[in-house]
């Protein structure tokens, strides 16, 4: 009887063991690359609210401002109306703002279109795909993209006027 406990014992241990050894395995050499300066932006492909297709590559040779927001977040409400603003004066310099909603509803998303008058481009990402491809984690997230294609800055949280005026004096091209 003894040893049978024992042969169990070092089973459930081996088992243990194991399973640790497959968590520490990939959390150190198979995680994947973090989207970060320097790196290339993934390409994607979304809607935006008027119906026209909108694809990061098709982008190219234009500085490409991408914010991931949400309605219910209060920093979102804060920047857009800067955004806004700076859009006006940098749309004919080469900078493109896409505003990227993380998945919520069509009408939600048109309702704070219209209540805060976006002259941009904004898209629904329904399925998370783009969220996760840049691994975007507060809202709001902004990626900074150079006309070559390549994220230049990654901030995160709410941004004044003067910061949003800076970064896309930042990507807007030579």
């Amino acid at each position: 009887m003894g040893r049978k406990r024992l042969v169990i014992r070092t089973g459930i241990l081996l088992v243990l063991m194991g399973t640790l050894a497959y968590t520490l395995y990939n959390a150190v050499f198979a995680s994947e690359e973090k989207i970060s300066e320097g790196s290339k932006a993934p390409n994607f492909a979304l809607q935006t609210m008027d119906g026209n297709e909108i694809e990061l590559d098709d982008l190219k040779g234009k500085g490409v401002f991408l914010n991931f927001w949400g309605t219910w977040c209060e920093p979102c409400k804060k920047e857009f109306p800067y955004m806004a603003n700076q859009y006006r004066e940098f749309k004919d310099q080469g900078v493109e703002v896409v505003a990227v909603n993380v998945g919520e509803s069509n009408l939600a998303v048109n309702n704070f279109r219209e209540s805060y008058e976006v002259n941009f481009p904004v898209v629904i990402d329904k399925d998370r795909q783009v969220l996760e491809a840049y691994d975007v984690n507060p809202l709001p997230t902004t990626f900074l993209i150079s006309p070559e294609g390549k994220v230049v800055k990654v901030v995160t949280g709410s941004m004044t006027e003067r910061m949003i005026y800076d970064y896309m004096n930042m990507i807007k091209p030579d």
